[in-house]
C-alpha cells in the first residue's frame, strides 16, 4: 500500500475532482486538505510513522490555496491561534 500511495505521489501533477467539493469555489477543499495534511502529520508523528503518506494532501493544498492563505495559518499554528482542528 506504501508503494502505490508513493507511486501516486510522484506522478502527481495537479489537484484531482473530489466528489465532496463538486462546485467552481474550492476554497473548501483547500482548507479541508490543509487540515488534512496537518492531521496525518501529527498522527504519523504520534505512532512513529512515515510521514511520507501525508504528502498527497500537502501537494492538493499547495495546488489549492493561495500562498498568503498558508503562510497566515502557518503563522496563526506557530502562535497557536490556529481557529482549525488539528
Amino acid at each position: 500500500m506504501a508503494e502505490d500511495i508513493k507511486t501516486k505521489i510522484k506522478n502527481y501533477q495537479t489537484a484531482p475532482f473530489d466528489s465532496r467539493f463538486p462546485n467552481q469555489n474550492q476554497t473548501r477543499n483547500c482548507w479541508q486538505n490543509y487540515l488534512d495534511f496537518h492531521r496525518c502529520e501529527k498522527a504519523m508523528n504520534a505512532k512513529g510513522g512515515d510521514v511520507s503518506v501525508c504528502q498527497w494532501y500537502r501537494r492538493v493544498y499547495k495546488s489549492l490555496c493561495p500562498i498568503s492563505w498558508v503562510s497566515t495559518w502557518d503563522d496563526r499554528r506557530a502562535e497557536g491561534t490556529f481557529p482549525g482542528k488539528i
